[in-house]
């Protein structure tokens, strides 16, 4: 099964990829190497999932807010040329929206995580790093920045 049978299989679909808003790209590749730039967790409406975790919203809602943008990196990937069944995921920074107490940014994190290994398999398996921030761009409650290499 190829990585857009999984998400089928899954019940999802990559989302559209949004213009950037500013004078940066979606991603850059360098050799073999595909940067791609935060991405937050788009709602319905074409807006983001606000809120401070911790304190407005939950840990369960925070994962799939990760979850979402994980899809939406999936998407800047494949807009880049980076067919899905030859990326692989290398390094992640999730940052999480976090009330001053919040401590627990691994478990919001594991939502964009969790589906890159259920959609790439072994090659969605990556270094990462999980942090909190006193705030994130339009209050969105995580964004994700993503490197993958390009198989041949």
């Amino acid at each position: 099964m190829n990585a857009l049978e999984r998400l089928a299989a899954l019940g999802l679909s990559l989302p559209d990829v949004p213009a950037p808003v500013a004078n940066y790209l979606v991603g850059k590749r360098v050799g073999d190497l595909l940067y791609l730039s935060g991405q937050g967790p788009r709602n319905d409406s074409g807006g983001y999932h606000q809120g401070k975790v911790g304190s407005e919203v939950a840990i369960g809602d925070a994962y799939q807010h990760a979850r979402l943008a994980g899809l939406s990196l999936l998407a800047a990937a494949q807009s880049l040329g980076g067919d899905l069944d030859r990326l692989e995921a290398v390094k992640i920074l999730g940052m999480v929206n976090a009330a001053a107490e919040f401590g627990q940014h691994p478990q919001v994190i594991n939502g964009c995580s969790d589906l890159f290994v259920e959609v790439l398999g072994e090659r969605g398996r990556h270094a990462r790093s999980a942090v909190g921030m006193g705030s994130l761009p339009g209050n969105m409650t995580v964004e994700i920045e993503a490197i993958f290499r390009i198989l041949d």
